[in-house]
């Protein structure tokens, strides 16, 4: 094989007196040996000399293989999911009527009754008042049923259950009422929180820490 011009031949007559090959065998052909030359790196058809890779880094990579780290905080995912909010802009006297027409909504999609619970921060609901005519227990009695779409005052709603949707109403009533109604319908709702009222004023709240 031909020598590449980077790497010259030393002839027999430069080289120092040779060895005896082991084993016995006598040279009979003298033949040139390519004297001490630099590691050349790697070229394209020509590989360098193999590089050992040192015992200190091929033992740190096999120990953190083999012995996982100590875990790490818990994943997002494994975290509650906050539900989504809709903000429904309405006055004060028709933030009931958007509240219904939400909940018409939600029911023509699919929803089950059951799936929602309306909480209002003045006026009650109609039905929750007809329902209260017939006493504290059987109103309650309706909402342990769980099949219709449940509707609470702000001072009870703590007692509410959760369920996928809540709807919000900020129709009238002291701040903290509102502040308690977005508060335990935060709280309660499980894909879907809806607020029916005067944007401000549910800023104004949400921006007190609710």
């Amino acid at each position: 094989m031909p020598l590449s011009p980077e790497e010259p031949q030393i002839h027999e007559k430069a080289q120092g007196p040779r060895a005896t090959p082991a084993g016995g065998r006598t040279a009979s052909t003298p033949r040139p040996v390519p004297g001490p030359r630099p590691a050349a790196p790697p070229r394209p058809g020509r590989p360098g000399p193999v590089r050992p890779v040192p015992p200190a880094q091929r033992a740190s990579r096999d120990t953190a293989a083999a012995k996982p780290g100590p875990p790490g905080p818990a994943a997002p995912a494994t975290a509650p999911a906050s539900p989504q909010i809709q903000l429904i802009p309405a006055s004060p006297e028709g933030a009931l009527d958007a509240a219904d027409e939400a909940v018409d909504l939600l029911l023509d999609s699919g929803r089950a009754p059951g799936d929602v619970l309306v909480i209002t921060t003045g006026k009650p609901h109609p039905w929750a008042a007809h329902e209260l005519s017939f006493g504290d227990a059987a109103y309650w009695a309706q909402h342990d049923a769980g099949d219709d779409v449940f509707y609470a005052d702000a001072a009870v709603a703590d007692r509410a259950a959760s369920r996928a949707v809540v709807v919000v109403v900020v129709n009238g009533g002291p701040e903290a009422a509102a502040a308690t109604a977005l508060s335990v319908a935060h709280s309660r709702a499980g894909a879907l929180l809806i607020v029916c009222g005067d944007p401000q004023r549910i800023n104004s709240v949400l921006g007190a820490g609710v």
